[in-house]
């Protein structure tokens, strides 16, 4: 089933009349992946090279986790914005302004001597990178398709760390935070492709609906490093957001689509697959170190190899799964989600912790591939770009929540 309504054949025209316009080329999946999932490397980069980047600014290596941060929040707050540019302003515009931005962000984290403005950058990058994300997203089309693409978005975050410890090494931890250059390589091919041309938007642009999404959405991101005050703004925002869309039910955020059984549940379900499988994440390493032996380089090592290997079945399944029907791909994938954190509490075998990072990637990606086609065709069309938008920033607070409970659990331990 398509994502997005496909045009059909143009009528036969007069022979006065102008030519129709020639239809819209089907853009081959790796292109798509090659444009989405290098923002993944992009936004696993610092984590091993943080106390380099601390050194070069001068500042603590606690202090340079805001480079993080900051990348996580403006991925979440950027990828329903971006959406909604897509919907208004159609894809055209929407890969051109995301180029800009990764440019603009890559060439200011490249010279910025302080903080603040090396976070600026990184926010530029993250905003892009949503921008091209939910762009490629709205083009995938079917769930093996958006398998592809979640896969590699699993594959390059897998990697990520290594590669931009790799090229620090090499190069500079600036040059390290610049991967996500790469899919700027797609953008030709994709716009020869693509449907380029803008949609007629009639109803004004609801810039209130917008700052309160962005707001109760900053909120929440926060929530990890300030727990109290972060839950106090975000049931705040949260609760004048409610009030709007009762309001304002046709604006940024719309009431149908909240309404919409099968939205909502994906949606639910990817923020928790995501939120279980980033705590996994930071967990398992530090789980690995107290139960045994091994050094950080073969626990490193051993978590790439089962995340790669996770990310590579999840495509199958994504491939799958008009074979297998809906049904059974949410029973596997509830079934392998619940599997992953209760293997972690209960095996009593240490080297089993990697098959649980391979079942939480597999799920995760799987799951981002199936949900998110089954979100957006629950959507009217005109509605889908804002589907996958809010979709995505589910998925993201996810990867906001996920470090947080991690940070509990190993502290807790």
């Amino acid at each position: 089933m398509s994502l997005l309504a496909r045009p059909g054949p143009a009528p036969q025209a007069p022979a006065t009349a102008t030519a129709p316009a020639t239809p819209t080329r089907h853009v081959p999946s790796a292109w798509l992946a090659l444009l989405a999932a290098p923002v993944a490397a992009s936004a696993n980069s610092p984590v091993l090279i943080l106390p380099d980047m601390a050194g070069s600014l001068g500042i603590r290596t606690a202090t340079a986790t805001w480079l993080v941060t900051v990348f996580a929040w403006a991925m979440a707050v950027g990828t329903p914005l971006m959406a909604g540019l897509l919907r208004r302003r159609g894809l055209g515009n929407t890969l051109r302004l995301s180029a800009a931005l990764i440019v603009a962000g890559t060439a200011v984290v490249a010279v910025a001597p302080w903080l603040p403005l090396a976070m600026a950058g990184r926010a530029a990058q993250a905003v892009g990178g949503a921008g091209l994300v939910t762009a490629a997203m709205s083009l995938a089309g079917s769930v093996r398709r958006m398998g592809v693409i979640t896969a590699g978005f699993g594959t390059l975050g897998a990697v990520g760390p290594l590669l931009g410890s790799a090229i620090a090494g090499t190069a500079s931890w600036r040059v390290s935070l610049a991967v996500g250059v790469v899919a700027l390589l797609a953008l030709p091919a994709v716009m020869r492709r693509a449907d380029l041309s803008a949609p007629k938007q009639t109803t004004p642009f609801d810039g209130r609906g917008a700052a309160l999404l962005v707001l109760t959405a900053t909120a929440l991101v926060l929530v990890p490093r300030y727990p109290l005050p972060a839950v106090a703004a975000s049931l705040l925002t949260a609760a004048l957001l409610a009030l709007h869309i009762r309001s304002n039910p046709t604006g940024f955020v719309p009431a149908t689509l909240l309404r919409t059984r099968a939205f909502a549940l994906s949606a639910l379900l990817a923020c928790t697959f995501a939120t279980s499988y980033f705590t996994l994440l930071f967990t398992i390493p530090q789980l690995l170190r107290e139960r045994t032996d091994w050094s950080t380089s073969t626990i490193g090592t051993g978590q790439l190899v089962a995340l790669l290997a996770g990310s590579v079945l999840s495509m199958v399944l994504a491939a799958a799964s008009a074979r297998l029907g809906r049904p059974r791909v949410l029973t596997i994938l509830l079934t392998v989600g619940a599997l992953a954190p209760l293997t972690a509490v209960l095996t009593p075998w240490a080297p089993l912790l990697l098959l649980v990072a391979t079942l939480a990637v597999f799920t995760t990606s799987a799951g981002q591939a199936t949900l998110a086609v089954y979100a957006t065709q629950a959507a009217p069309t005109t509605q889908r770009p804002t589907a996958i938008g809010l979709f995505n920033l589910c998925y993201q607070l996810g990867g906001a929540f996920g470090p947080a409970i991690a940070a509990l659990i190993t502290l807790g331990g």
